[in-house]
C-alpha cells in the first residue's frame, strides 16, 4: 500500500536498522577507507549509529528524533565525517521539528536541507568523491518523485537506488576533498567510503519504510 506519512517511530526504526547495516558493513567500509584514508571509516560509522541508536528519544517529533543523531553523530565519529554525517541530519532535523506526521513534500525538503548543510560545511559539490555523490542524486530524484506522487515508500526505493549508483559512479573519480585528495590520481579506481556508507544509510531507510 501507499505510505503517504513517516512518523518518528518509522524514524527510530529506520536508524535501529541503519546501524545494523553499518555494522555488518564494518570491514567492508574501513577496506574501502584503506587505499585512500585512514581505513577507519567503517570503525567510526558503527560506533557512531550504535552511539545513536542508544540515545533515541522518546515522543512524537519527528525532528527531535534526528536532532540526536545529529548530536550523537558530531560527538562519536571521528575524523571529518562525524562533522558532515551530523550536519546533515542536524540540518533535515530543523525541517522536521514540530511534525509529528511527515509527509512527502516536508521529507523531500528535509533530505535537500541537509544535502545544502553538508555542501556548505564541507565547501564541497557533487563529483568531487564524497558523500555528496550518494546523497545529491537520491535528493534529485526524492523530490522529483514527491512533486506528483504521495507515495512515500516508493520514493524512497528509487532514491536508494539513485545513491546506490552514486556510489559506484565515484570510482573513476579524482578526489578533490579530505584525505583522498591529497593522493592526486591515485584516488582514482577507489569506490568513495563516505558516499557508500550514504548509501548504506538511504537503503535503510527505503527498506524500513517498505517494511512498514
Amino acid at each position: 500500500m501507499p505510505l503517504d506519512n513517516l512518523t518518528a517511530d518509522m524514524l527510530r526504526a529506520w536508524i535501529n536498522r541503519a546501524a545494523d547495516v553499518l555494522s555488518a558493513n564494518r570491514t567492508y567500509l574501513s577496506d574501502l577507507d584503506s587505499p585512500i584514508g585512514d581505513a577507519d571509516h567503517g570503525n567510526n560509522m558503527d560506533r557512531g549509529f550504535t552511539a545513536a541508536r542508544t540515545a533515541l528519544p522518546d515522543g512524537n517529533d519527528a525532528g527531535a528524533v534526528l536532532k540526536s543523531v545529529a548530536m550523537t553523530l558530531i560527538s562519536k565519529v571521528g575524523g571529518a565525517a562525524g562533522p558532515l554525517y551530523g550536519t546533515f541530519f542536524l540540518e533535515a532535523s530543523k525541517v522536521l521539528t514540530g511534525h509529528t506526521e511527515v509527509d512527502g513534500a516536508i521529507l523531500a525538503k528535509s533530505v535537500e536541507a541537509g544535502i545544502a548543510g553538508v555542501k556548505k560545511r564541507g565547501k564541497s559539490d557533487i563529483c568531487m568523491k564524497t558523500m555528496l555523490d550518494a546523497l545529491v542524486p537520491a535528493g534529485d530524484v526524492l523530490s522529483q518523485h514527491l512533486e506528483t506522487k504521495s507515495d512515500i515508500s516508493a520514493a524512497l526505493i528509487i532514491a536508494a537506488q539513485a545513491a546506490q549508483e552514486g556510489a559506484t559512479n565515484t570510482i573513476p573519480m579524482l578526489a578533490q576533498r579530505g584525505r583522498a585528495s591529497y593522493l592526486g590520481a591515485r584516488s582514482i579506481g577507489h569506490q568513495d567510503p563516505g558516499a557508500t556508507s550514504s548509501a548504506l544509510i538511504l537503503q535503510a531507510l527505503a527498506d524500513t519504510v517498505a517494511e512498514t
